[in-house]
């Protein structure tokens, strides 16, 4: 049993991501947790310090969120009709990021599957501020879907490394289940720096062809930047679904710096999942 948390605003890219983690999931048994989160827009003191149902405030904001959150539910339950699949509805008066740390907790969630951009999200930024908040805070996978995907498959999956990092098996379950599920090829890519591996990253490149067996396919490429190799075997090889490992001493972790990505041009038109190192 899969335990999935979709985070929704209610926004077209948050409803797409949720259709998204409905087919991917398709055939596995799963419990999806719909959730969201409010903040009404006045702070005033009696809000803050008081309860908010005594100024009439609170009870209006959470039934207007769990409406929405029903009417969601009982769309795809309708819509779908997949008896391997268990609906959960959650809203809570908090941040989204300190709710969804505390679902992950509470509820064992296996990964998280959001859009990249909600209601405010602006066509020139790579990644919206909640969904680079819950990459960056979460202990579990994510997968962030770009603005009007059209579903694909998962056959295949490009995962860039330079085998700095060991890899872990359990961390690479949510991956592998993909992978079994749609009977995915992962191409491991590895950009050359000019120098031959070190003994570390020979060790390390065994170890994750070892953990993704049969569905690994590696592939060497010359050093003509990473970015611009990532760009160019998504197109050439018609990927369907980027990985990598959060790992702050790669490039990844500057993929969440808002000036980087516009300078680097990382084009991603396709799901992001991203897998946590411990």
């Amino acid at each position: 049993m899969s335990r999935i948390l979709l985070p929704t605003d209610f926004s077209q890219n948050s409803i797409e991501a949720i259709r998204y983690a409905l087919n991917i999931y398709k055939n596995i048994k799963a419990t999806f947790y719909l959730l969201h989160t409010y903040t009404p827009p006045i702070y005033q003191t009696e809000y803050i310090i008081g309860s908010p149902g005594e100024i009439g405030l609170g009870d209006v904001f959470q039934e207007n969120s769990m409406t929405q959150l029903e009417k969601l539910k009982d769309l795809l339950e309708h819509q779908y009709q997949n008896p391997n699949h268990t609906f959960i509805v959650h809203s809570a008066f908090n941040t989204l990021i300190s709710e969804v740390i505390e679902t992950v907790t509470a509820e064992n969630i296996d990964v998280i599957i959001m859009g990249t951009k909600g209601v405010t999200g602006a066509n020139d930024i790579l990644f919206g501020t909640h969904t680079v908040h819950v990459i960056k805070k979460a202990n579990c996978p994510v997968i962030a879907v770009p603005p009007n995907f059209e579903y694909e498959a998962p056959l295949e999956i490009l995962f860039p490394t330079d085998y700095e990092i060991e890899y872990k098996k359990e961390n690479m379950k949510s991956l592998l289940a993909i992978a079994t599920q749609h009977k995915s090829r992962i191409n491991v890519m590895n950009v050359r720096t000019g120098y031959d591996l070190t003994e570390i990253q020979q060790k390390n490149k065994v170890v994750l062809e070892k953990i993704l067996g049969q569905y690994a396919l590696s592939h060497e490429l010359p050093n003509n930047g990473i970015i611009e190799a990532i760009n160019e075997f998504l197109v050439k090889y018609k990927i369907n679904l980027l990985v990598m490992v959060k790992n702050k001493h790669t490039f990844l972790e500057r993929l969440f710096i808002e000036p980087i990505i516009k300078k680097i041009g990382l084009h991603i038109n396709v799901p992001f999942m991203v897998l946590p190192q411990n």
